[in-house]
């Protein structure tokens, strides 16, 4: 990894950070300069991403962060702050789950709804709360969220999911309401179908309800890679994306 400088100088937090697009996206942002403060709860997948940025030239460093927990959010977010030297120009909210693919709306477990819609909405509630603070006070940042075709599309293999993620993308557009004129711009991003191994796993998940192993064959084999979704996140993390508001959707 050598840093071309496109974000040089920029401090950014991007959360879900140990796996799939998200460390897809940590490791591209620190290529291109900025420093970033990676946070989830696979500790041994955020450490061994911030040794892979760090051995190629970038600049990471990892908190575990549960972000269903207040105290966890603040406390990471205000100690990324404080490492970043005291200021946030960049959130890139990755962090979700995908539970429950395939189960039967009559059968869908309470605690499966609970639990995603926890990380993946109350999550994206918390994290903004804590990282926009600092943005306020200098009045500018950027925040990118993470949305879904599934909810905002429509269609879903998990009800919890497209409902997390549809809610997701009305928080993201409440937020830029309230934000852009205290000068933070916030987008949110629907990712299509990514091979990641929460996608894999839901997929395999659902091919195993309905018997069709030819057709998770086929689904997987459709699947686009991480790296290239990460591009459209490092993008919205640039200056260059100024003119860009709302939602931007992707492969």
């Amino acid at each position: 990894m050598s840093t071309d400088g496109r974000l040089a100088d920029k401090r950014i937090i991007v959360t879900g950070a140990a796996s799939g697009i998200g460390r897809a996206v940590a490791i591209k942002v620190a290529a291109r300069g900025a420093s970033v403060a990676a946070m989830d709860v696979d500790d041994t997948g955020g450490q061994s991403l911030v040794e892979e940025i760090s051995a190629n030239g970038g600049n990471a460093r990892y908190w575990h962060t549960d972000v269903t927990s207040e105290a966890e959010v603040q406390s990471s977010v205000e100690a990324a702050t404080e490492w970043l030297g005291g200021g946030i120009d960049v959130l890139l909210h990755v962090a979700g789950v995908l539970f429950g693919a395939g189960v039967d709306i009559r059968e869908y477990p309470v605690e499966t709804w609970d639990s995603v819609i926890d990380i993946n909405l109350k999550g994206s509630y918390l994290v903004a709360k804590y990282a926009s603070r600092p943005m306020l006070r200098d009045s500018k940042g950027v925040i990118v969220m993470t949305a879904s075709g599934a909810g905002v599309l429509g269609g879903s293999s998990s009800y919890a999911y497209g409902s997390s993620k549809g809610a997701a993308h009305g928080f993201s557009m409440v937020l830029d309401l309230h934000l852009t004129e205290h000068g933070i711009r916030v987008n949110d991003v629907l990712p299509g179908n990514v091979n990641t191994p929460l996608k894999v796993a839901a997929e395999r998940q659902v091919a195993a309800a309905k018997g069709d192993e030819e057709g998770l064959g086929e689904m997987l084999d459709s699947l686009v890679t991480p790296e290239g979704v990460a591009e459209v996140y490092a993008f919205l993390a640039s200056d260059e994306a100024n003119y860009i508001r709302g939602s931007v959707r992707t492969r």
